[in-house]
């Protein structure tokens, strides 16, 4: 085994040797990778293609100790570490050049409580593995919606999904954690097991060490429930978008209503209404109905269909391999001056594949305080900008995204969220937590005073 290059904390490079390299593969009951192995450079791939990263190694633990072991040589050799659940990171988080990575792919074991309500899972699982799983129970939680997506970076960051009307946000629905912290330990984390962390992750886990174990509670949902997409001509965005909103204003919370600014796989620019209901299929048929009456549309996709199917239903639209740039806003409401910005720089995208997507933060979101949890932005309306191209240079597509973000300041609350940031530094992580920096700076001193934990939207350690 040859010597490996790797990057320390302070940006310098040092050199790890063959034989403790060696002699860590040996100890591990899971992976050890290097650029030596036939498999790095899949393994090393995440969703955004902008992101081309080599890190030194790549732990696949095969257990909670594995991943003691990577966290304990990145502290011993001030080393950078990263955490990579699905890859799904828009910023690129799960790998950096020189880091050791530890990529949790192969750990997607899940144990579910039908009696109780629960399920234990590993982090290694994806969206739609996890639903698979619980529907065999009739059961599922408030996740994505997409089904690549890991289930931890989605969770530690918030998780907005179809059920949060209903049933919040994932981080709400998220019961305990098995959290490995910066001095090694392995700490349960629960409402009545070290609170302080249990409401750190649960917005903002990126920064506070890595989880090696989720517990979710389980509602019953579907199997078949009402869902489906409408979609109208662009040309139209401004009507379309305000009955949309007022329509919004009383959706019952078993009814969740989305929309987007998009191109078709046509080629038509449309604006998309996706709509779930967890509720009886008749009910959401009934409640669905209004939203393909707005004006004629140019298809309604809308229907009875398996919850499983609703959680892949927007999945083409955000492939993996694709270069992205994206970037969010939360505004308190959808006036007239935030769609007449929407409906005029939609008119203008950068790529056919970029899309600008309309979820509102209403029902059980806002019925938890901003600061019962990390993730403090729960009412208004969250503006996901996603600049989205398959090939050629990234800064037409970003300056896309930034007018439009621009265009939306008036409006915002001056928050986002954290899991569509693709920007770094203070300013970006003031943004997406919002009045709980402090709070969370003050924590991160506790738990990583040396901020190992910072491949992430970082929050710097409290003085």
């Amino acid at each position: 085994m040859k010597d490996c290059k790797a990057t320390a904390l302070d940006g310098q490079e040092v050199y790890l040797k063959g034989p403790e390299i060696e002699t860590l593969r040996g100890k591990l009951r899971g992976r050890l990778i290097t650029a030596e192995d036939p498999d790095y450079d899949e393994t090393r791939r995440v969703f955004n293609a902008l992101i081309d990263r080599r890190p030194a190694l790549i732990i696949q633990p095969g257990n909670t100790a594995d991943v003691v072991r990577a966290v304990d040589l990145a502290c011993e050799k001030g080393l950078l570490l990263t955490v990579r659940g699905g890859g799904h990171s828009v910023a690129g988080h799960a790998v950096a050049d020189g880091a050791v990575m530890v990529d949790f792919s192969a750990l997607k074991a899940m144990d579910v409580d039908p009696e109780a309500r629960t399920v234990r899972a590993w982090p290694g699982v994806r969206l739609g593995e996890f639903d698979a799983r619980t529907q065999d129970f009739g059961l599922a939680t408030t996740l994505g919606t997409v089904s690549d997506t890991g289930i931890s970076g989605l969770t530690l960051g918030g998780g907005i999904g179809w059920l949060m009307r209903k049933y919040g946000l994932a981080c709400d629905n998220l019961l305990a954690a098995e959290v490995v912290t910066a001095d090694g330990q392995v700490r349960r984390a629960s409402d009545t097991e070290n609170p302080d962390l249990f409401w750190a992750i649960r917005g903002a886990g990126h920064n506070f060490g890595v989880v090696t174990e989720l517990t979710y509670r389980l509602h019953p949902v579907g199997p078949m429930v009402f869902g489906g997409l409408i979609l109208y001509p662009l040309s139209q965005a401004r009507q379309i978008l305000r009955a949309y909103r007022d329509y919004a204003v009383g959706m019952p919370d078993e009814f969740n209503a989305f929309a987007a600014c998009l191109t078709s796989p046509e080629g038509v620019p449309v604006v998309g209404i996706g709509v779930c209901h967890c509720g009886p299929v008749d009910e959401g048929r009934r409640l669905a109905e209004p939203l393909g009456r707005f004006m004629r549309p140019l298809m309604d996709m809308t229907g009875p269909m398996p919850y499983v199917q609703v959680q892949r239903m927007i999945d083409d639209a955000a492939p993996f391999g694709a270069r992205h740039y994206w970037k969010s806003s939360v505004i308190g409401d959808l006036s007239d001056g935030a769609i007449d910005v929407l409906a005029e720089l939609c008119g203008r995208f950068s790529s056919p594949r970029s899309i600008v997507l309309i979820q509102p933060l209403g029902g059980a979101v806002s019925r938890v305080g901003p600061e019962a949890t990390a993730f403090a932005h729960r009412s208004g309306f969250l503006v996901s900008i996603i600049g989205m191209w398959l090939e050629g240079p990234a800064d037409e597509h970003k300056s896309w995204v930034r007018e439009v973000y621009r265009g939306l300041a008036p409006f915002s609350t001056g928050g986002a969220y954290v899991n569509d940031e693709a920007d770094s530094g203070e300013g970006a992580a003031r943004t997406a937590y919002g009045p709980n920096y402090e709070r969370l700076a003050r924590l991160k001193a506790k738990y990583d005073p040396d901020n190992l934990f910072r491949v992430n939207l970082n929050i710097r350690p409290w003085a």
